[in-house]
């Protein structure tokens, strides 16, 4: 039966401590500003008791959110690819105000709010999800894990942002004949890396770690061993990407670009400024090389199996066929 005792809280203000006894569970004490509330709580716990549904909720009432992304970032973090970003993550999100909250306590009307803050601060809608989707991983890992299964994922509970459009930038007219004479005019790598990405559709970061050991030049192929998905894969060279790569100097440190992911960028966007190109990106390209493959005939999975998509949803972000191209099919 429970049991309920006025006492001295912080500040010298009376609360009410409710305690709850029966057979076969856990003593259960928590503290309220009001009897009411105290009896409220005591009733549910009697209930869950009697039902044998009980599960025992101090672990997560006891538990701040900033505690639980300690733990987060101590046992979870460090297995994760992008381990340095997650933690950046982690520790933005110990500075809000939500993280003084129990586990127990936060609702999704919190995390909705959470999510408006955010976005009037200027975060984009993706930023927004990858904090939720952080947010959501440490509840269920709480509940699973932790000895938290009281706890139900307020992450779950709400509308996540919608992404914008996806790009649907690609080459026109004469731009690519530019951007090449430009690039010869700049010099360094980032000619080929152009014709390169355009012809592999492979991502920037993954250029920028190609070794000239992952090239099986017989079979045309090259693996890259580490990827975004997290899943390797063996991406098939044409004439042309084959061709950029017998022009390349072999560097001593076995890289086959000497170039960074950022520096690559970097340069990609001057190049496009003397070439008169506007609004156009580096990754545009990954979209340009898609949609040509497609274009070249290949079927969705076949083009997945090269651009390392992991659903037909994410591929069709990226694949943007213009209906001129596409006339001379129809027959």
């Amino acid at each position: 039966m429970a049991t309920f005792v006025q006492r001295p809280g912080p500040g010298g203000k009376r609360v009410w401590q409710a305690l709850v006894r029966r057979r076969g569970y856990p003593q259960q004490t928590r503290t309220f500003d009001t009897k009411a509330k105290a009896e409220d709580w005591a009733s549910v716990l009697e209930s869950e008791m009697a039902r044998g549904v009980f599960v025992s909720r101090a672990e997560a009432e006891n538990t701040t959110l900033r505690e639980a992304l300690d733990r987060y970032q101590r046992e979870i973090v460090p297995g994760k690819k992008n381990a340095d970003r997650e933690g950046r993550r982690v520790k933005g999100l110990q500075a809000r105000t939500l993280a003084r909250r129990s586990m127990a306590s936060i609702q999704g009307k919190d995390i909705a709010a959470f999510m408006q803050q955010r976005q009037a601060e200027g975060a984009g809608p993706n930023t927004v999800r990858l904090d939720l989707a952080l947010l959501s991983h440490l509840f269920n890992v709480a509940r699973a894990e932790w000895g938290m299964a009281s706890l139900a994922n307020p992450v779950e509970m709400v509308r996540k942002p919608r992404l914008p459009a996806g790009r649907t930038r690609r080459l026109v007219d004469d731009e690519l004949p530019r951007l090449l004479a430009a690039a010869v005019t700049y010099g360094g790598e980032i000619g080929p890396l152009i014709t390169w990405a355009i012809e592999t559709a492979m991502r920037r970061g993954e250029i920028a770690a190609m070794r000239w050991d992952h090239l099986d030049r017989k079979a045309r192929v090259l693996l890259i061993p580490e990827t975004k998905t997290g899943t390797p894969r063996r991406v098939p060279l044409s004439t042309a990407a084959l061709g950029v790569l017998d022009r390349l100097p072999r560097r001593i440190d076995g890289r086959v670009w000497g170039m960074r992911p950022d520096s690559i960028s970097q340069a990609f966007e001057r190049v496009c400024k003397a070439a008169g190109v506007e609004g156009l990106t580096f990754h545009d390209l990954r979209h340009e090389a898609t949609s040509r493959l497609f274009e070249k005939g290949l079927n969705p999975m076949e083009v997945a199996a090269i651009t390392g998509h992991k659903t037909l949803q994410m591929l069709k972000r990226y694949t943007h066929l213009r209906a001129e191209d596409l006339v001379g099919r129809l027959g």
